[in-house]
């Protein structure tokens, strides 16, 4: 199911057909240096986490991580979308893409989209972003989308802070 169009991309729920490219993206250098190993060592590894967390949580909370298609080709290339976390106090906007695909725009382009989404569509206010100290990309990218650093927490099983963004006009 489309959800959001672009320019050049397509933003769609990611379905169990998926697991060859959901493989190829959580076993890609930066989903694994910046976001962790997520254990999917087999395509039937991905598959299970399409169902859980991506389909429950299209089905839970009416949005979550979609794919990023490009409309020319039909190939996915990324994941980008909101993400209810029960230890964080706002949906956040996460992003990830393959190796050959970075610095073309493709991010930004479906990032920008995702945020108009969420505050034109599903009615949210304030939108994070969390990274880690060292992600310089994905600090640079939360910023050219107008998230401001908000601060930095303990988030997850991360050993270093985890810095958060946030469209907040005050803090």
């Amino acid at each position: 199911m489309i959800i959001i169009e672009t320019q050049r991309l397509q933003i769609q729920e990611v379905n169990l057909e998926d697991g060859s490219f959901i493989f190829d993206l959580l076993n890609s250098p930066g989903w694994i240096e910046f976001i962790g190993n997520r254990g999917i060592d087999t395509i039937a590894d991905a598959e299970a986490y399409i169902q859980n967390p991506l389909i429950e949580g299209y089905q839970k909370d009416g949005f979550g991580l979609y794919k990023m298609v490009l409309k020319e080709s039909e190939k996915p290339i990324g994941m980008c979308g909101l993400i209810d976390r029960s230890d964080l106090p706002h949906v956040d906007i996460g992003f990830a893409i393959l190796p050959e695909y970075q610095g073309k725009g493709y991010t930004f382009e479906a990032a920008k989209a995702t945020m108009e989404y969420g505050a034109s569509t599903l009615g949210l206010e304030v939108i994070w972003g969390i990274t880690g100290p060292s992600n310089i990309k994905s600090q640079r990218l939360l910023e050219k989308l107008g998230l401001k650093f908000l601060k930095k927490i303990q988030f997850g099983n991360y050993e270093e802070d985890t810095w958060v963004y946030s469209n907040e006009e005050t803090s």
